[in-house]
């Protein structure tokens, strides 16, 4: 048995149609394994996501404190950054 990736979907009543035919003949029963992917999880929903507004509302401060000239040299941001 040969195995041979290829990408299509599955239409309502099952059936499975590929993006691209074969370019060799093949005329013959064939095993299927379908992979699909997991639905996207709502990001209210992620207890580790920050909303998008805190998001927005510190982009704005950092830019309004860059404006005023309240920035530090990227050599000290790093200071107590552990890479592992």
């Amino acid at each position: 048995m040969r195995a041979v990736e290829v990408t299509g979907t599955i239409d309502r009543e099952g059936h499975l149609l590929l993006d691209q035919p074969f370019e060799e003949d093949i005329s013959s029963r064939v095993r299927v394994i379908v992979l699909f992917s997991e639905p996207v999880q709502e990001l209210e929903d992620d207890p580790d996501d920050t909303p998008i507004e805190e998001v927005k509302a510190s982009l704005k401060r950092a830019f309004q404190q860059a404006k005023a000239g309240k920035t530090r040299p990227i050599s000290e941001m790093w200071d107590g950054i552990d890479a592992e």
